[in-house]
């Protein structure tokens, strides 16, 4: 690890001794019509690589090559801009430069511009934060998206236990519940709208831009997000040509390297862009080992002004160990525990997991997850004329993977897997549980211009989806096969492992025999139709829209697999089809108060299909239907008001009401004979949740050198039902022992769990010199209470409500050091500490156990018998990039 710092400062000195620039350029971009900054921009020295992206305040400051030459400024939907400068005393200040609606993004010729729904588009306001290129720049690192938006009102950030584990709350609703695009492109599970962050861990190399967009947002597709909206903008085609080579290192042993080129948009107009890297590391928690690549191409053709295509590749093959909640104090045998005082074991062991052991010297992850979703997509725009616009993305994703867990296998003394035991025993083996899928999709939009105040887009979302589940075995420990009994083609037994490699598994999970797939084995095709529409109207002061959209799902399961058992039998053949319609209706309106404020209004109603997984009773083992979900769509009704001031002090504040009904959830494990281990499964609803809450976010440039943010978000989310709890088994002698039951679960005023329901920060930006700079973010989570989707401790009337967890705050702290280099080219060396002072807190928990009489003990008012998730203490991260 110090070899491998020692060589990125060495390189740095080295490239450090060309000539540096000749002077400074400032200014500040602002929206012509409302005069609103313009966060992110793009400002390119014309004829070099040189660029920077404006600030929060829409400022920016260039260091550049010549003392007279011309700024090239561009952003998402405004006309390319160019401005001559001359330096006097090495300086030139710009001003004010206004940008006019209708261009490009950065020095990106902007793909599918259509299709990509950012707050720009649309005069009415909606509840909006973008995270610049710089700010991703700096602090992407070795993190997920989850953490570049944590410093976001109400938004909390779930790092998890592995590499991509992690996960964003947002509005107290989790990620099934928010809509993430990619370009435009949705990209939740189409199964249960998960998101899993490890198979996208090169998007944030190549991102331009995150805007997140609480509440209604202003997404024009046929979705129906709850919490809100993340849309994540990419490279595609560059203007210019130019490149990065990267490498950093971090905590725990975490290497990354990456290197990326595009030829520019070319002559003949075509234009290549592509990117490679590899990560691995040992994972802050125990046990969590893991490593991937990622790879990235964009084929760009620009054959006139009126049209572009592009076709692109993206994905990140990676196989990374998981951990497992904690107990508060049970993290080793007792006899090892010894005198230590209760926070002594806090802090000695906040990384323990005992999901991993060792196999012939070597760690090997007991619960590993590996996977490959390439993506591709092909896109088209069209210039019609200067009142009509097209586009159209055509994509596809084949993802391959699953999650490899022991069985046979036993511990040691202490406590981990004992796989060379399991060898000498012959019994051990690892298999998977594997999800693999084959999504096609297509989406349109056009934008037309009616008149000078009036404007009308309307478009069509449709997507093809066939999910493939089945066990396989990974590993053999001892044994050479392993014995199986399906009742459609009787007993078997099962001689091939398929391994962990992701790289491998598209071919193999292509060609597997069936009879090598075991304990379950099913397929589910999901069909999706949806058009929408939007219709703008603004003059003068005011704005006003409105936005629908309607949309139809199919989903049908195949089952392959039986045994003897009666329970099994209702999941061979083929179920029912289920088709469902829902629709969603967007209105809206502004008003600008004066050239510098302004406030809105928006309304929103959706009516929304249940998920695949939701629809039946048992989804692993069973064709029939959930009657809780199968005629039932949710509904959703938000309200949202806002005021936006521009200015010397930016300021976003925003109300907002969100009522969510015919809610079904997954109601979590029930652990029936208390040996650690879910013997079955509940699906809880129909049950309603209401939220409401305010937010604030203010920005201010106090000096030139020093920059200031800060936001607070105050919420009030909570269950406004009881419901139904059906419960079922995942193991066909769990179901024969324990049977299916069906209960009321006391939700009604419950406080939703495991997310801060306050949130607040304060971020500072300070340059110490032209080349150097200091950050500084505050971040502080209150309100927290106990899982709320684990139907035990709300099954009796008399119950306790949630757990309330206690709060905590970190302190994140960066150094950036820019050298612009004569030639044009530039070094960026990034570090970053998070968590700055070691702060021990509980970011998640999977249980609700209240302090009792005889409860064992308790920290900070939490009983210490609840299986919990420990945030992550200080990590770091160091990189250097050099741009050509």
């Amino acid at each position: 690890m110090k070899k491998t710092v020692f060589s990125f400062l060495i390189m740095l000195v080295f490239l450090s001794f060309e000539a540096m620039a000749q002077g400074i350029v400032t200014g500040k971009l602002v929206d012509a019509s409302s005069g609103e900054t313009l966060i992110g921009a793009n400002v390119v020295e014309k004829g070099t690589s040189n660029g920077v992206a404006t600030d929060a305040f829409g400022k920016f400051k260039l260091n550049v090559s010549n003392n007279n030459g011309t700024l090239v400024l561009s952003y998402v939907g405004y006309q390319d801009k160019t401005v001559s400068f001359a330096l006097s005393n090495g300086k030139a200040n710009m001003g004010t430069v206004k940008m006019s609606a209708d261009g490009k993004l950065g020095e990106v010729v902007l793909v599918g511009k259509g299709i990509i729904d950012l707050a720009e588009d649309r005069k009415t306001p909606i509840a909006v934060s973008t995270i610049t290129p710089e700010i991703i720049k700096a602090k992407a690192a070795n993190n997920d998206l989850p953490e570049l938006i944590k410093s976001t009102p109400s938004v909390q950030n779930v790092k998890g236990g592995g590499y991509g584990d992690g996960q964003v709350f947002l509005r107290g609703f989790d990620q099934t519940n928010t809509a993430f695009l990619l370009n435009g492109q949705p990209i939740n599970g189409m199964e249960d709208g998960k998101m899993y962050w490890s198979n996208w861990s090169g998007v944030m190399d190549i991102a331009n831009a995150i805007q997140v967009q609480r509440g209604l947002g202003s997404s024009k597709l046929a979705i129906s997000s709850v919490g809100g909206t993340v849309n994540i903008v990419t490279k595609t085609v560059d203007t210019k040509e130019g490149g990065f080579i990267g490498g950093m290192a971090a905590n725990n042993n975490y290497m990354k390297t990456n290197a990326y080129y595009s030829t520019g948009l070319m002559d003949n107009g075509l234009a290549v862009s592509a990117m490679l890297g590899h990560w691995q590391g040992d994972g802050y928690i125990d046990g969590t080992v893991g490593q991937g690549q990622t790879y990235f191409l964009s084929l760009g053709y620009k054959p006139s002004e009126e049209h572009v295509f592009n076709f692109l590749v993206t994905g990140a093959p990676q196989w990374h160990g998981t951990s497992r909640h904690q107990t508060i104090t049970k993290f080793y045998d007792a006899d090892k525990l010894g005198a230590q005082s209760l926070s002594d074991q806090l802090q000695e062991n906040r990384r323990w997991s005992n999901n991993y052991g060792y196999y012939k010297g070597e760690l090997y992850a007991g619960g590993r997850n590996f996977y490959h979703k390439p993506i591709v997509n092909l896109s088209w725009d069209w210039t019609i004329d200067d009142k009509k616009e097209l586009s159209v993305t055509g994509y596809g994703s084949l993802g391959r993977g699953g999650f490899a867990f022991g069985s046979g296998i036993d511990r040691n003394s202490q406590g981990l897997y004992d796989y060379d035991g399991a060898v000498d025993a012959g019994k051990g083996y690892t298999k998977a549980s594997v999800n693999a899928h084959n999504w096609y999709g297509v989406l349109a939009n056009m934008n037309i211009e009616l008149n000078d105040n009036l404007e009308l887009n309307i478009g069509a979302d449709g997507r093809f989806y066939n999910g493939q589940h089945y066990r396989v075995a990974t590993d053999f420990f001892g044994v050479d096969s392993i014995s199986q009994e399906n009742r459609s083609i009787g007993e078997y037994a099962v001689k091939n492992t398929q391994g962990f490699n992701p790289w491998g598994s598209i071919p193999f999970f292509s060609d597997i025999a069936r009879k090598d797939r075991m304990d379950r084995n099913f397929s589910e095709d999901i069909n999706y139709f949806g058009a929408f529409g939007q219709l703008e109207y603004a003059k003068d002061n005011y704005s006003l829209f409105l936005q629908g959209a309607i949309s139809n799902q199919s989903h049908q399961r195949h089952g392959f697999w039986g045994t003897t058992k009666d329970v099994l039998d209702q999941g061979l053949g083929d179920s029912e089809k289920i088709t469902n319609l829902g629709y969603n209706l967007k209105l809206g309106g502004a008003y600008n108060v004066t050239d510098q404020d302004k406030v809105y209004t928006n309304f929103g109603y959706y009516s929304r299909q249940p998920f695949h997984d939701d629809l039946f009773v048992n989804n692993n083992y069973s064709n029939v239907t959930n009657p809780l979900t199968v005629d039932q769509n949710q509904e959703i009704t938000g309200i949202e008001a806002g005021y936006k001031h521009v200015g010397d002090v930016q300021v976003n504040a925003n109300v907002y009401y969100t009522q969510w009904d015919n809610r079904v959830m997954n109601g979590g494990g029930i652990d029936n004979d208390k040996d650690g281990v879910d013997d079955q499964f509940s699906t809880v609803g129909p049950i309603s949740q209401t939220h409401y809450g305010a937010e604030l976010e203010l920005m201010s440039q106090l000096t030139d050198k020093l920059s200031v943010s800060a936001y607070l978000s105050l919420g009030d989310w909570r269950y406004g039902s009881n419901g139904v709890a059906r419960t079922v088994s995942d193991d066909p002698a769990n179901a024969e022992k324990y049977g299916d039951t069906t209960q009321i679960v006391y939700l009604d005023g419950v406080k939703v769990g495991n997310v801060a329901q306050t949130t607040a920060g304060i971020g500072l930006n300070y340059e110490v010199t032209k080349e150097l700079s200091m950050n500084a973010n505050y971040n502080y989570y209150a309100d927290m209470y106990g899982n709320t989707t684990r139907v035990e401790a709300f099954i009796n009337e008399d119950h306790k409500g949630a757990i309330k967890l206690p709060s905590y705050s970190t302190v994140d702290l960066g150094v950036r050091y820019n050298v612009e280099l004569k030639n044009g080219n530039s070094i960026d060396v990034n570090l970053n500490v998070n968590n700055v002072f070691d702060k021990l807190y509980i970011e998640n928990i999977r249980t609700n156990n209240h302090i009792e009489t005889d409860s064992e003990g308790q920290w900070n008012g939490v009983d210490v018998s609840n299986q919990v998730k420990w945030g992550y203490g200080r990590t770091w991260n160091f990189g250097v990039r050099y741009n050509f």
